[in-house]
């Protein structure tokens, strides 16, 4: 009885995984039609704006700042960022080491409250979407899911009702704005920014302009 519990168990858990990588893979080629955070912000707020738009559509300026404003080494590491992780640990950071791609897994895969099973879930699925998806889909699926204002995902959404226009004709000013006030779009102002949101965004269009010219930027620049 205790062989055909294990075995019953066994054969649910690969079938599991072979149902999240299938996920995983349809996710490279489509559009995301929508996430459990946005139904949850739905289910709390009411509407929301999201749509989605081709990276190739979009401002060359805006994947550069998002980059350099979350993860400068995105192009240089298999989805975990291991000197920022050492780095946050010794300085007693909260946050500083969370890659796209760690990030991308949390809003398309899994909820935000923090928990040991949320980063378990997210250790599995990371590597897994690094193998399955190129860094550049990876960086599109990224900037259409991610939340720039109350309510407002996607770049394009954040784009036309931030700045009345489309994100493929943003500024490298106005895209270092946008990405500064990441992670905490709720009580960060693109509208109505900061002096700290004001002088990150400048730091932020430095530093694309920087790995533009390295070869931090290659697999998404190419």
């Amino acid at each position: 009885m205790r062989q055909k519990i294990k075995k019953i168990l066994m054969t649910g858990l690969i079938l599991f995984f072979i149902l999240v990588f299938a996920i995983v893979l349809l996710f490279r080629f489509i559009p995301i039609p929508t996430t459990p955070y946005m139904i949850s912000e739905t289910s709390n707020h009411g509407a929301i704006s999201y749509s989605w738009v081709n990276l190739k559509d979009i401002s060359a300026s805006l994947p550069l700042s998002i980059v350099a404003a979350e993860d400068v080494n995105f192009c240089n590491h298999w989805g975990f960022d291991l000197a920022a992780i050492r780095s946050a640990i010794e300085q007693g950071s909260k946050r500083g080491a969370s890659t796209l791609s760690q990030q991308v897994v949390k809003n398309l895969f899994l909820w935000h409250q923090r928990s040991w099973i949320r980063k378990a879930f997210e250790a599995v699925l990371t590597p897994v979407v690094e193998i399955s998806w190129p860094k550049k889909r990876i960086l599109e699926v990224y900037l259409n899911i991610a939340e720039f204002d109350e309510g407002i995902f996607g770049i394009e959404e954040a784009s036309q009702k931030l700045f009345g226009m489309s994100s493929n004709k943003l500024s490298l000013q106005q895209a270092a704005l946008l990405a500064a006030v990441l992670p905490n779009p709720k009580q960060r102002s693109v509208i109505d920014p900061s002096k700290f949101i004001q002088k990150r965004a400048l730091s932020i269009a430095d530093g694309a302009a920087t790995i533009l010219k390295d070869d931090r930027s290659d697999c998404f620049t190419d």
